[in-house]
């Protein structure tokens, strides 16, 4: 019997056990650079992650301790919670920040729709707009709505109109991007369709782009407008009005029982943001909770 014909022969045969064939070993198991170099960045992730603890003082146990006793401290000064007199200012501010939010991402939504038509490939062949568009997207979004809102504040004054415009540009960069990816994505048949049928740009933009587009950018916008319910309470503490405005003032007097019902307020008002926004999705759209526009499973 040859070691052609013979099973445990071939099997021991380099030629016909890849797993032997020098050729395919680094098929077979990782080599030992790649080891190491796995091993290196776990070893990179753990040294970093604990000297970010160290520096900032988590492995301090007589400072955490007297936290947590300032902390049942407050908790015991914020029980109950109550008004004082103040609950109509209180729901005067509620409603302020309810309208930063929806006027700064209508705002930022308006600005988003052109900006990210042009920046969109298949919308704008310009690779040169299209990156100089690309770059003032990331610098709009890489300034923090804080840091707006403080520069706005300085320019406009005290108030909400400050906070409107912090949400306003800040978002328009981020919604922006996220519009030129949604129109980038869409299929490009209805759009050869309507260029094939002799329509002109605006047509095909208006018949073939849009109705694939705008389930999306709706999608978007209300979830931006959610998030901004909570950003715009932030806003407010460094004077750009609204609810937050109020419940910094409590804290800088210690009035904690009021600060506690100002908490539950906030709370109270952005799940039910958050629910009526849920459901406005579903019936118009036909969304869940994806921001990017898919049915939910």
């Amino acid at each position: 019997m040859t070691a052609e014909t013979d099973p445990a022969a071939g099997a021991r045969d380099p030629i016909r056990d890849p797993a032997r064939d020098p050729a395919n070993r680094h098929l077979v198991a990782p080599s030992w650079r790649a080891a190491r170099g796995r091993l290196l960045a776990w070893a990179g992730f753990l040294g970093f992650t604990v000297y970010g603890l160290a520096i900032t003082g988590f492995f301090d146990p007589v400072r955490i301790y007297q936290g947590l006793g300032k902390l049942g401290l407050l908790v015991g000064l914020m029980l109950p919670p109550a008004t004082q007199g103040a609950f109509w200012e209180f729901m005067g501010g509620i409603a302020e920040t309810l309208a930063m939010a929806f006027l700064g991402t209508l705002l930022a939504a308006l600005a988003a729709i052109p900006l990210g038509l042009l920046a969109a490939r298949n919308v704008l062949p310009s690779w040169t707009l299209r990156f100089g568009l690309r770059r003032l997207f990331d610098g709009l979004r890489g300034i923090d709505q804080l840091i707006w809102a403080l520069v706005f504040i300085n320019v406009v004054g005290l108030g909400p109109f400050a906070g409107i415009l912090a949400i306003a540009v800040s978002d328009s960069g981020t919604l922006a991007k996220l519009f030129s990816e949604a129109i980038e994505n869409v299929d490009p048949r209805p759009m050869e369709g309507v260029k094939a049928a002799g329509g002109r740009r605006s047509q095909i933009v208006r018949y073939g782009l849009w109705p694939q587009v705008f389930p999306v950018l709706l999608s978007q916008t209300l979830y931006f407008f959610e998030s901004n319910t909570r950003s715009a309470t932030i806003l407010g503490i460094v004077g750009a009005g609204g609810i937050g405005l109020q419940l910094s003032d409590r804290i800088r007097v210690n009035n904690w029982d009021e600060a506690a019902f100002i908490i539950l307020m906030i709370l109270v008002t952005v799940s039910l943001i958050d629910t009526a926004s849920h459901a406005l999705r579903r019936r118009l759209i036909g969304t869940g909770d994806d921001p990017t526009g898919r049915r939910a499973a």
